[in-house]
């Protein structure tokens, strides 16, 4: 059963939406995943985000750019907590358009946001608040970052090995 509802505006998102998804996959947690506009469908937003919790839904990862109502507009729909992914964008701002609008929230409306172009740590950010009260969660959690150090070290016993002009 989904746990989390990972939703973006257009399908030019997929790139980074799919980190997140892709980061759940491996830590086990399930997820449904969604192309929802805030401004060419709004009903169909209003519509899914009002049904999230007979889903089984505990929480949402919108992505968005430029404008980027999505998060926002969701949170506003639904106590659930909301991780806002703001996306990189070709214009003149370069995604932090989407950045302000979604860490700007007005009071009472929070929207946790993590980096333009974000979404594998906003998939971690959920897991992690998943894992407040998933013990078996929060032991994969430990291994993933056990994971990441160890490719760290690795990677520093290379370079040492073979030197930087090398490497």
């Amino acid at each position: 059963m989904p746990k989390v509802a990972i939703i973006m505006g257009s399908d030019s998102d997929m790139k980074v939406m799919s980190r997140a998804a892709e980061i759940l996959d491996e830590l086990g947690v399930g997820f449904e995943m969604n192309i929802i506009s805030a401004h060419r469908d709004p009903d169909k937003l209003f519509a899914y985000i009002g049904g999230a919790k007979e889903r089984g839904i505990k929480l949402i990862i919108a992505g968005a750019g430029m404008a980027a109502h999505l998060p926002g507009v969701s949170a506003g729909l639904s106590t659930m907590p909301v991780i806002g992914v703001p996306i990189y964008s070709n214009n003149s701002l370069g995604g932090a358009d989407a950045l302000y609008s979604i860490a700007q929230m007005p009071p009472g409306i929070p929207v946790a946001t993590v980096a333009i172009n974000g979404g594998l740590n906003a998939g971690l950010l959920a897991a992690q608040m998943l894992a407040i009260s998933d013990e078996a969660l929060a032991k994969k959690l430990v291994t993933h970052r056990e994971n990441m150090r160890a490719a760290v070290a690795e990677k520093d016993a290379r370079l040492h090995e073979i030197g930087y002009k090398e490497y």
